[in-house]
């Protein structure tokens, strides 16, 4: 999937990027204080995940929310196109896929959730922090992607993880979430048996994430 790089706005200047993800000011304003996740900051922590932190890791495809977005309308020619052909998914045993309850192709929704498909596990796992709010959004997904990603009989399974405690962390838990489960696959090739976050690690996130748009936005 091909996006234009962003243009840089005197307005709303573009304050740290990755490939061709971007993060502006009034993006990053999200992060101070309680504000729900944007798209943007999203594909910038997937895209960061893809390549940087786990740059020589083979093993880990990280899905945007805009490319989780796509997938659930593409068909299965299309599909092959944009995970065989374009970003080797056969050759992967995992797959982070941040997932949004929006019922169209344009981004919106207000939700959003982790779906993990390890090859390994033979599963599909999901992550909800609220209450499997968005089960639904993600079984569509994964029954629209698991033919082309020749894992026809793996299980979808919902896990228990940290609950948030509020109506706007999700997209800080599906960070946070991957982190951690990342972390435990890299240790153990395996997401069985990982562990819910605590809250403190949550409460944690946006200072950090902060840090981390700055020290990138260096290299601008």
């Amino acid at each position: 999937m091909h996006t234009k790089k962003p243009k840089a706005s005197r307005a709303d200047p573009i304050l740290a990027s990755l490939s061709k993800n971007a993060l502006r000011m009034s993006d990053v304003q999200l992060l101070h204080g309680p504000h729900w996740l944007n798209d943007a900051i999203l594909n910038f922590y997937f895209a960061y995940l893809e390549e940087i932190k786990y740059k020589s890791n083979t093993d880990f495809l990280f899905v945007t929310p805009e490319m989780s977005q796509c997938m659930l309308y593409m068909d299965d020619k299309e599909l092959h196109g944009l995970l065989v052909s374009q970003h080797q998914v056969l050759r992967k045993p995992f797959l982070f896929i941040a997932v949004n309850d929006s019922q169209s192709r344009e981004r919106g929704g207000a939700h959003w959730s982790l779906v993990v498909a390890s090859r390994p596990d033979k599963s599909f796992f999901h992550f909800d922090s609220y209450g499997g709010s968005n089960t639904s959004s993600s079984l569509e997904l994964v029954n629209n992607i698991k033919d082309v990603l020749d894992m026809q009989h793996a299980r979808f399974r919902g896990m228990r993880c940290l609950q948030q405690s509020n109506d706007y962390d999700c997209g800080i838990h599906v960070i946070c979430m991957a982190d951690q489960i990342t972390d435990y696959v890299n240790r153990y090739d395996s997401v069985d048996g990982v562990q819910p976050l605590h809250q403190d690690v949550i409460k944690a996130k946006r200072n950090q994430l902060i840090k981390l748009v700055t020290t990138l936005g260096q290299h601008i």
